[in-house]
């Protein structure tokens, strides 16, 4: 690494955990005049691919623990940007973006790609497809 004071981490969890801390801020700069962070953001593109879907299956998908999704939701909720019903059980909430949150993620989405090319330009193609790919793989083999 080419800063002073930083060194490489032998722990594949401590170098994840950097990583994802570096690239969050770095999104959540870009994301900030939209009164946004990163994981709302990814809640938002999340329940915009999936459509309706519950709680629960969007903190797997997510790998967020229920806490944690409970207060980002509510984040997002108050702001009018999530709708939520109750399922069947009613134990079960479904989620989905509202209008507010479509238009909302469609606003966030040219900011959002302007970091992802800059980044991919960074790193490159081959790159930028292998750490996908390596993180995806990670993800799938750890929760196996």
């Amino acid at each position: 690494m080419s800063k002073p004071g930083t060194f490489d981490l032998s722990c594949m969890c401590a170098s994840f955990r950097r990583a994802s801390r570096v690239l969050t801020q770095h999104y959540d700069a870009t994301l900030r005049p939209l009164g946004l962070r990163a994981t709302q953001f990814t809640l938002l593109q999340a329940l915009s691919l999936a459509g309706e879907i519950s709680q629960g299956t969007l903190g797997e998908i997510l790998a967020i623990d229920s806490t944690t999704l409970t207060r980002t939701l509510a984040i997002r909720e108050r702001r009018g940007w999530i709708a939520s019903r109750l399922g069947e059980d009613r134990r079960e909430r479904l989620l989905s973006p509202s209008k507010a949150g479509r238009a909302g993620y469609k606003r966030a989405l040219p900011h959002w790609e302007k970091v992802q090319k800059e980044l991919r330009a960074q790193f490159g193609d081959k790159r930028w497809n292998e750490v996908l790919n390596l993180t995806n793989d990670v993800t799938a083999k750890v929760t196996e």
